[in-house]
């Protein structure tokens, strides 16, 4: 049986204490319309009206998260944010379920198979008949507002995820590169996000 759709606008579903290594948050699991449209926050700090906290929106990388993969620098750039967003007076990590630029896990690796074959990351995905990048920000812009952000301080090197949560209503105060140190394998990788996706990197 499928499931029903949910409806409604989102909201926090849970509400936990986070130690980490990088210093103490507070987890918060917020729901959304649908089984994509959720997100995991991570806050430091106290949230105030009219400030613009650091933000960093993080799209759920299982190899390179979880399994240090070195094919792309996703695990350099949530390492890098949640150490920034501890140091801040206030800082959100919002944790997305959006594996492969949106395509998700299976199509995922099936494109890995076809960049083992000369494929970049781009080529791939739209050989599965598939955007480029295939993320919507749009539900990021309903979680910011749920949790009192109206600015943000964005943590980011893409143009596309600024535009999106403008044209969603939260105003970027201003970018701040995500450009970490990574491996020498992740340089294909990261050349295709600068030619083919725009997005702002410097010394690649």
């Amino acid at each position: 049986m499928a499931r029903k759709k949910k409806s409604g606008k989102p909201r926090i579903v849970a509400r936990a204490e986070l130690p980490t290594r990088y210093g103490k948050f507070t987890i918060l699991g917020i729901d959304g319309a649908n089984a994509a449209e959720s997100a995991v926050a991570l806050v430091h700090g106290k949230i105030r009206r009219g400030d613009a906290p650091l933000v960093r929106i993080h799209s759920q990388c299982l190899t390179g998260d979880v399994f240090h993969s070195e094919r792309c620098d996703c695990r350099a750039q949530l390492e890098m944010a949640l150490e920034r967003t501890s140091r801040a007076r206030c800082g959100i990590v919002l944790y997305l379920p959006q594996e492969g630029r949106g395509i998700g896990l299976m199509n995922k690796l099936k494109a890995y198979e076809l960049q083992d074959r000369g494929m970049d990351t781009v080529e791939a995905n739209r050989k599965l008949g598939f955007e480029a990048d295939h993320r919507d920000y749009r539900f990021c812009a309903q979680a910011l507002k749920l949790l009192g952000v109206r600015a943000v301080r964005l943590l980011s090197n893409n143009p596309d995820k600024v535009a999106q949560l403008e044209a969603g209503g939260i105003r970027v105060a201003e970018r701040v590169p995500c450009q970490p140190p990574t491996t020498r394998r992740a340089r294909g990788y990261l050349l295709t996000k600068k030619r083919k996706l725009g997005h702002l990197l410097t010394g690649i």
